[in-house]
């Protein structure tokens, strides 16, 4: 009994010495053949385990993103990509913060406003893409991106293209002798609106909130919201002239709803519009996801488009609201970032085509044009004026804009037009409230 307890002493201690040796007594080489063996073992699981990226956005999965990354899983099953949507609003931009702080499963994610963009620059969660030499950002989307750089950097692709428009009732316009505008002017677009209230509509035109104050952006983003001597520029002229039009459609002329009204009661634009009850909507390309919905908006008149009116008599001087839009960053903490950067290239340039559907459409020059509006209109395409939407999408060329004022000044300015528009200060006094608050913002960034 003696004898075999040394022996079994003796064989641990042998074996202890040997799993030393092992574990430090290379110096690696031996240890990287060992993994190398591991990695050619069918039997090994890295081998046959996917990578899976996880991206955030803003948009509904059945509205387009779903069909987008099942059809890129189908042909890649050694990169997964999971779709997570958040509400694009402040909440849900808190949400896709606190992920990215948190280090939770973010590879991917859409931002929607320069502002937001430069903030998670700013917090290191978006990452520098010059590190990527095959793909030509500006070649490919054109100069409308350059507005998305941050101190000169991309920090992401803008993949689709933003359009804001005038959708009008073509039947109504044909009716009352009227033209479907390539260019006009706000004065313009309020004789329209009385000469189609005057025809039988409730309202002249409706007015989407996400546009509604473009104009005021329009003057400000091409003139500066800032002047030489460091002071606000919200008294502008034509910021007085835009508030001056609005209110006169909506008292005088009454052929655009009240302000306070369309908040209060969260007035279902969209639905007036295609149920007949307004003749014109100032909207963008999200509209088509309802005007496509005959189920729930069925209509029987044919849709025209337009540019937004200007308030500018000038041509040459306005800029209007577009660009390019769905910005999406590579999470500089993600561990998989070369196979997030395939993923982003193959979605601007061919994935996100079922995004037409939806009303996104490609922005990159890589995209079938025709491909990428027959795919918007789908089965109905013979209920548009197809020549006029062709002309708002890819045919006007007036410069465009991505809002870039900072959130608290935008909803700051809309705290003071609502006052207006509620009939509880004048014009002049909500303009000089506005280049107050601007100026004391000003003065403490």
């Amino acid at each position: 009994m003696g004898n075999k307890k040394g022996w079994a002493a003796l064989l641990l201690c042998t074996l202890l010495i040997g799993l030393l040796a092992g574990c430090g007594g290379n110096n690696g080489k031996e240890a990287q053949g060992n993994q190398g063996a591991a990695n050619n073992d069918s039997k090994a699981p890295s081998s046959n385990k996917a990578i899976k990226l996880t991206m955030w956005g803003g948009v509904p999965p059945e509205a387009g993103p779903q069909a987008v990354v099942d059809a890129w899983n189908a042909e890649h099953p050694d990169v997964q990509v999971e779709y997570v949507r958040f509400v694009n609003d402040d909440d849900g931009n808190l949400k896709l913060d606190t992920a990215l702080a948190t280090g939770q499963s973010v590879d991917l994610f859409v931002n929607y406003t320069v502002t937001q963009t430069a903030k998670r620059v700013e917090s290191g969660a978006a990452l520098d893409l010059s590190s990527f030499s095959d793909y030509d950002i500006d070649e490919k989307i054109g100069s409308n991106a350059e507005t998305w750089k941050i101190d000169g950097k991309y920090y992401g692709i803008p993949t689709k293209k933003n359009v804001q428009f005038f959708a009008l009732n073509k039947d109504a316009l044909d009716a009352a002798g009227l033209e479907v505008p390539k260019a006009w002017t706000w004065d313009e677009a309020k004789e329209y609106a009385k000469k189609l209230k005057d025809a039988g509509f409730k309202y002249g035109l409706v007015q989407h909130m996400e546009p509604f104050a473009d104009p005021m952006d329009s003057v400000l983003e091409k003139n500066g919201y800032v002047k030489e001597d460091g002071t606000s520029n919200m008294d502008h002229p034509l910021v007085l002239k835009w508030l001056e039009t609005m209110n006169a459609m909506m008292k005088d002329d009454q052929t655009t709803p009240p302000l306070g009204e369309q908040l209060t009661s969260k007035m279902p634009v969209e639905n007036m519009f295609l149920g007949g009850e307004a003749a014109m909507i100032n909207i963008g390309e999200w509209l088509i996801r309802s005007s496509n919905n005959m189920k729930d908006f069925p209509r029987d008149f044919t849709i025209a488009f337009a540019p937004v009116p200007r308030l500018t008599e000038n041509e040459e001087d306005f800029i209007t609201s577009g660009g390019v839009g769905d910005f999406i960053s590579i999470n500089a903490n993600s561990k998989n970032t070369e196979a997030a950067w395939e993923f982003l290239k193959w979605y601007a340039d061919e994935g996100m085509m079922p995004m037409a559907a939806g009303g996104r459409l490609p922005a990159s020059g890589a995209v079938d044009q025709e491909a990428a509006i027959k795919s918007l209109l789908g089965e109905y395409a013979d209920t548009y004026d197809q020549e006029s939407l062709e002309f708002v999408l890819y045919g006007n060329k007036a410069p465009t804009f991505v809002r870039k004022l900072p959130q608290e000044m935008v909803d700051m300015r809309s705290q003071e037009y609502e006052k207006f528009f509620l009939g509880n200060q004048s014009a002049d006094q909500t303009v000089q409230a506005m280049v107050k608050r601007h100026n004391e913002f000003l003065k403490q960034n």
